[in-house]
């Protein structure tokens, strides 16, 4: 069983991969290689002078892995709640366990829709329904969470990655029972 599953491994799920790996839990993230940062050129991400976005996405992936969490290539069909786990089932006829589910497939909220979660206007250009989520990223499905322009933020990657990172640290602040901070310390070599 995994503690947290990710839906969609563009710049919000990759970065809550990152963060969620890193911190110890055993991650998955599962993505259809659909996002609309694979369409992106971006020059306004801080600390990357340009980066293709397909560029961007795969480097998200290393990025999680890095740190151990699974990176599958599926499309998620379903979520459903068994008892205090999701059972988290794909196209392919995967089937995966979490304890809580982040949803960050970008523009899409079908799938959302499909398990129940409460949906709203977008207020972004061209964005006409979000996910409705708290200030920390809950759905209405307790144990569901969202990240990113699904979630009703922006659509530019720096914001829609710091969402996800936002979202896995609530996450994981939950799970420790205390709040978690992540920050490692430089080492100059002398």
């Amino acid at each position: 069983m995994y503690d947290i599953a990710i839906v969609g491994a563009g710049p919000a799920g990759a970065s809550a991969a990152l963060f969620a790996a890193k911190a110890g839990k055993k991650t998955l993230v599962i993505d259809n290689d659909k996002g609309l940062t694979k369409r992106a050129w971006v020059e306004n991400h801080y600390g990357v002078m340009e980066i293709a976005g397909p560029d961007m996405v795969e480097l998200g992936k290393q990025q999680a892995r890095k740190f151990g969490a699974e990176v599958v290539d599926d499309e998620v069909t379903d979520v459903v709640r068994e008892g205090d786990k999701f059972v988290i089932k794909t196209a392919q006829g995967g089937s995966y366990e979490a304890k809580r589910v982040i949803l960050a497939t970008g523009i899409s909220v079908e799938l959302a829709e499909k398990i129940g979660v409460r949906t709203k206007p977008g207020t972004e250009p061209r964005i006409k329904t979000v996910l409705d989520v708290d200030a920390e990223g809950r759905t209405n499905i307790d144990g569901i969470w969202a990240a990113g322009t699904c979630a009703g933020v922006s659509v530019h990657t720096i914001i829609t990655a710091g969402d996800g990172a936002k979202v896995a640290i609530n996450i994981i602040s939950e799970l420790n029972g205390e709040r978690y901070v992540d920050h490692d310390l430089y080492q100059p070599k002398s």
